[in-house]
């Protein structure tokens, strides 16, 4: 079956301790996407969607939670699952994380029956989908990827930013890239954001998703640069997955038919519900139709 969108990545074990309490629950790119999405959908979209995750059997109880939520889940076995530490002082910018353990990488087997519109990779680390993999993948539909997974390496238990190794073979096979302001720094060296992403239109990439937080966000593509203005937050609790938000909610709008403009300012009203309640996207389509009037 083709599918009309298809998210592929790893879902992690997330453990955050702060000074007052320990919490341990899922997280990661495929678990914001997958979670955020199955609120848009309904019956009468008529839009398909498949995940393709991959986790270690111990924490299988995230893919049954998701499966009860009418996702659809293909699991690709892992030895282990990623694990994140976060911890938290007194003061929340005063983080230090640990990856206590990582997957195995996707491979071009294990990926095998995907077919889909869209495909998305939820990208965490940099060896999480190889050059070879994203080759296999691109000819079977618009290929979707966060560059931040590219940009971070795990050394001992600690992530280290890192090069994208290979960026510009990469980037002439992937159709929509997602990028913040510095991880486009880190991959052109430039420090005009709008130029930068042109250069990564230029490399090969067709539509460059820019996102800047409060100052808004573009579509840049070799025609055209769209400028779309951010929605006030109410009140900002948490900005975790805010990003992979903003990717799901585009291309929900894009399955449907809306143009680049449209479709975009609605993922940038979503991302703001968002981010006024901890954890994945619970809102409706109602609301962000309401934040954007």
């Amino acid at each position: 079956m083709r599918y009309d969108i298809c998210c592929i990545g790893h879902v992690t074990h997330d453990r955050i301790i702060t000074p007052q309490a320990t919490t341990e629950l899922p997280g990661g790119v495929t678990y914001y996407f997958s979670h955020g999405l199955s609120h848009l959908l309904n019956s009468e979209d008529g839009i398909s969607y498949r995940l393709v995750a991959s986790l270690g059997e111990s924490d299988m109880q995230a893919v049954a939670d998701m499966r009860a939520r009418g996702i659809e889940v293909e699991v690709v076995p892992s030895r282990d699952t990623v694990f994140f530490e976060n911890k938290y002082g007194d003061n929340v910018n005063d983080r230090t994380q640990r990856v206590l353990a990582k997957a195995d990488p996707f491979t071009v087997e294990s990926l095998a029956g995907v077919d889909a519109k869209y495909i998305v990779l939820g990208t965490l680390l940099a060896d999480d989908f190889s050059l070879d993999v994203v080759k296999s993948l691109s000819g079977r539909g618009t290929l979707v990827v966060d560059a931040q997974g590219y940009l971070r390496e795990v050394r001992g238990d600690k992530v280290y930013p890192c090069a994208w190794k290979d960026k510009e073979e990469y980037l002439k096979y992937i159709d929509i890239l997602k990028v913040n302001e510095h991880e486009v720094r880190s991959l052109t060296g430039m420090d005009d954001l709008l130029a930068g992403a042109h250069r990564l239109v230029e490399w090969g990439v067709k539509e460059v998703l820019l996102t800047l937080g409060s100052l808004g966000s573009y579509v840049v593509t070799p025609d055209d640069t769209i400028a779309i203005p951010a929605f006030a937050p109410r009140e900002v609790v948490d900005a975790t997955g805010c990003g992979d938000t903003y990717v799901m909610s585009y291309l929900y709008k894009r399955v449907q038919g809306c143009g680049i403009k449209e479709a975009a300012t609605f993922a940038a009203a979503v991302s703001t519900i968002k981010l006024e309640h901890s954890g994945p996207f619970t809102g409706t389509e109602a609301e962000a139709v309401a934040r954007i009037k």
